[in-house]
């Protein structure tokens, strides 16, 4: 008996897995899960530390010469190259567009870094880059700066692209984690999983009746509806890797609050539910590359809706959910059958190289 309660003293119910501390660098450091922000705020927060970054926002807030100005960038690295609505070319333009958006910056100028992979056809090159073009006219910005860089063959996955993307502020009060408040509405702009399925149906040879397309499209409209209309904005966040969940534990993580939401609120389309069902994933943690959420004063939600509503008629806008009084940093789902359930981030990786 001695020796059983010497043993017990050494027990903690915690579990050991997953590792903090990994001596090589993981996938899953890269899929929006915890390791990614064990690896944010372990490696490159600390070295990078500022004001700026410390905002854990989708750009930074800068001023120059008493005009605000959001920067952003971000790197691409998709595979197949092409997938139903779009490619890694679009991709890379809508997802640094909607990253100036989400700090309520109109987008104006994008740099893209191109590297390529010794035997890359010519031609999918020439298609991606028309690609881009297309996204850039549409979402009313200019690509004015670039660079090139040809790796052996076998070292690149055909293709990679690097953008970042400057935008001028038109907000009138600060958007981001830190201006989330008690009470605010969580609004999501349509139905989520698309973009990950879509590619994982290719991936797999998945055939449906109804054939799943990404949501690859700029964000840029709506969010300047919104701001137009008056809406008072807390904070927007597009549902990237890690899909919803992610966005809402980076959010509530930044802003020190609890976010509740209501399962049966979530849009979600039948294809993509059954995709999901099929490999077993679930559709609130899978990527999208043309959805956000916004936080919103109660007093303007309905406005924000019904903005929403007009400007993306065909993408479900709906309210998800609300931030309540509870623990700090904390994410919750009520299902159903009203039970209640907490939203973490994934340990580790779901979906590789979707965006």
């Amino acid at each position: 008996m001695t020796e059983l309660m010497d043993a017990s003293a050494d027990f903690t119910a915690s579990c050991p897995l997953p590792i903090g501390n990994y001596p090589h660098v993981l996938l899953a450091h890269g899929g929006g899960g915890r390791l990614m922000q064990q690896l944010i705020d372990g490696v490159f927060g600390p070295a990078f530390a500022n004001p700026a970054l410390d905002e854990r926002h989708d750009g930074a807030h800068l001023t120059l010469g008493g005009k605000g100005l959001a920067f952003t960038t971000d790197s691409y690295v998709v595979r197949p190259l092409f997938f139903p609505g779009g490619d890694i070319g679009a991709m890379a333009v809508n997802g640094t567009v909607n990253d100036l958006a989400m700090c309520g910056a109109r987008p104006r100028w994008l740099s893209a870094g191109f590297i390529l992979e010794e035997g890359l056809p010519m031609a999918t090159l020439q298609r991606v880059v028309a690609s881009m073009r297309t996204a850039a006219a549409a979402a009313g910005v200019e690509i004015v700066t670039g660079d090139t860089k040809v790796v052996d063959k076998g070292k690149g996955d055909g293709l990679f692209i690097t953008t970042a993307g400057l935008g001028v502020i038109e907000s009138p009060g600060r958007i981001g984690p830190g201006q989330v408040r008690l009470g605010d509405v969580v609004l999501l702009s349509g139905d989520v999983g698309r973009h990950g399925m879509a590619i994982m149906s290719v991936r797999e040879g998945l055939e449906f009746d109804s054939p799943i397309e990404s949501d690859c499209a700029p964000l840029v409209t709506p969010v300047m509806a919104l701001l137009d209309a008056g809406v008072k904005v807390s904070c927007l966040r597009d549902l990237t890797r890690g899909g919803l969940v992610a966005a809402l534990n980076e959010i509530a993580d930044a802003s020190g609050l609890q976010i509740d939401i209501v399962e049966s609120a979530v849009p979600v389309i039948e294809p993509v539910r059954g995709a999901c069902e099929i490999l077993g994933f679930d559709p609130l943690y899978v990527a999208n590359e043309g959805r956000f959420v916004a936080f919103v004063s109660p007093d303007t939600a309905e406005l924000a809706l019904t903005v929403l509503q007009r400007t993306l008629p065909d993408t479900r806008p709906a309210r998800i959910g609300e931030v309540v009084t509870g623990r700090p940093g904390l994410v919750t789902l009520r299902s159903a059958i009203g039970a209640t359930r907490i939203l973490d981030l994934l340990s580790g990786e779901q979906l590789p190289r979707i965006c």
